[in-house]
C-alpha cells in the first residue's frame, strides 16, 4: 500500500520542515495550564505509567491531528457544543482553548498523579460553572457524566484512529483496547459514566447514542470556524490546513455525511495521507520525544514510589533503572 511505501522512504526534511513544525508548536502551545509540570514527585508514575499504551500513543505527533478530529466530532452532540458557544471564548481565542485542551491531556498522561489530579479538579471547578439551555430548549450541565462520557469517547477514539493511521507500527487489536481501558480512568475522574473501555464497547456506544446526534447550525458553525487557516504566514496556514483535513478523514463516515464533509476517498489517499504522512514524520524527526515524556521517564527511574505504591521502577526494564531514566523503549514497546 501507499502509505506503507512511504513510511519506509527517508523524509528528505527540506529545509524549511523545522520552521513549519516549529511554527505549528508555538501556534498550539499558547496558553497551558499553571498546573502542568513533570518532574515531580521522584517516582511517582502518574495514572498510567511508562508500560502504558497511553504513553506510547499520546506521545505520537499525530496526535495534532486526532484533536483537531475529535473538536469535530465533538460538535455533533447539541448539548456539548451548546456549553462551547454559550461559555467559551474560542471564536476570538482559539489558540487558547487548543492550548489548554492540549495542557490537560499531556499532564494527565505524564504528570504524577498529584498533578493530574490537580488538572482535573481545574477542569470540574470550570464545568461547574458551565450551565443553561440548549436552542432546542434542554437544560446541559457540562458535569452531565452522559455529556462527559461523549466527549471522552470522540476524543480517545480519534486519538487512537490518528495513531494507528499515521504510525508505523500500529497498535494490536488487544493493545487498542488495553488504550481504551487505561484512558477511561481519566473520564471516570471527572465524573463521567458507564465509560467504554474496549472497541467493541464503544461501537456499541455509538450505535446507542447517534440518534441524540445533529449537525445543527452551531455545530457546522464551529465546523466552518476550524477549517478556516491560522497562522500568520503561508506555509503555516498550509500546515494547519493539512491537519485539519486530515482530521476530517479520520471522522467516521456518518459523521462526516452530518457535517456535510464531502472528500473524494481518491484524494484522501492520494493527496491528503501522504502529504500528512511527510508532515508528521518531519515532526518527528525535528523534535524528536516529546519534553514531557523525557521528563516523565526521568522522574520515574529516580526512586522507589513512596510507601503502598509500586511505582514507577516496577514498570521499568532493569537496564533503564541502572541509568537512572527511562529511555524510549518502554513507551515503543512492541515495535519490531
Amino acid at each position: 500500500m501507499l502509505i506503507e511505501w512511504l513510511s519506509q522512504v527517508p523524509n528528505p526534511a527540506t529545509p524549511f520542515r523545522p520552521a513549519v513544525v516549529a511554527r505549528m508548536g508555538r501556534l498550539f502551545g499558547a496558553d497551558r495550564l499553571p498546573q502542568e509540570q513533570y518532574t515531580d514527585p521522584p517516582g511517582d508514575p502518574g495514572l498510567f505509567g511508562p508500560r502504558s499504551v497511553t504513553w506510547r500513543v499520546h506521545a505520537n505527533p499525530a496526535m495534532v491531528i486526532g484533536g483537531f478530529s475529535a473538536v469535530m466530532l465533538q460538535t455533533l452532540h447539541p448539548l456539548a457544543m451548546a456549553g462551547v458557544a454559550d461559555h467559551s471564548a474560542w471564536r476570538e481565542e482559539p489558540l487558547r482553548r487548543l492550548s489548554r485542551t492540549s495542557s490537560f491531556v499531556v499532564a494527565t498522561t505524564y504528570g504524577s498523579i498529584p498533578v493530574a489530579d490537580a488538572m482535573i479538579e481545574v477542569v470540574k471547578a470550570v464545568h461547574a460553572r458551565v450551565v443553561g439551555t440548549a436552542p432546542d430548549g434542554r437544560s446541559y450541565s457540562a458535569n452531565d457524566p452522559a455529556l462527559l462520557r461523549w466527549i471522552h469517547v470522540a476524543e480517545v477514539t480519534s486519538f487512537l484512529r490518528a495513531y494507528q493511521q499515521y504510525e508505523p507500527w500500529p497498535l494490536s487489536g488487544a493493545d487498542a483496547d488495553r488504550y481504551l481501558d487505561e484512558v477511561a480512568v481519566v473520564a471516570e475522574r471527572l465524573g463521567a459514566t458507564e465509560v467504554p473501555r474496549s472497541r467493541a464497547q464503544v461501537r456499541a456506544y455509538l450505535r446507542e447514542v447517534r440518534p441524540e446526534l445533529a449537525a445543527g447550525e452551531q455545530a457546522r458553525g464551529a465546523v466552518e470556524f476550524v477549517r478556516n487557516p491560522l497562522g500568520d504566514d503561508p506555509w503555516t496556514q498550509a500546515a494547519y490546513g493539512l491537519v485539519v483535513q486530515a482530521g476530517i478523514g479520520l471522522l467516521p463516515g456518518w459523521a462526516r455525511a452530518m457535517l456535510g464533509l464531502h472528500q473524494s476517498a481518491v484524494v484522501e489517499r492520494t493527496i491528503v495521507r501522504p502529504a500528512t504522512w511527510s508532515l508528521i514524520s518531519a515532526m518527528r524527526l525535528a523534535t524528536g520525544p516529546p519534553p514531557a515524556l523525557i521528563q516523565a521517564q526521568v522522574r520515574c527511574a529516580m526512586v522507589p514510589a513512596p510507601v503502598g505504591g509500586a511505582g514507577c521502577a516496577a514498570t521499568l526494564t532493569p537496564a533503564a533503572q541502572a541509568r537512572g531514566a527511562a529511555g524510549p523503549a518502554p513507551v515503543g514497546a512492541g515495535r519490531p
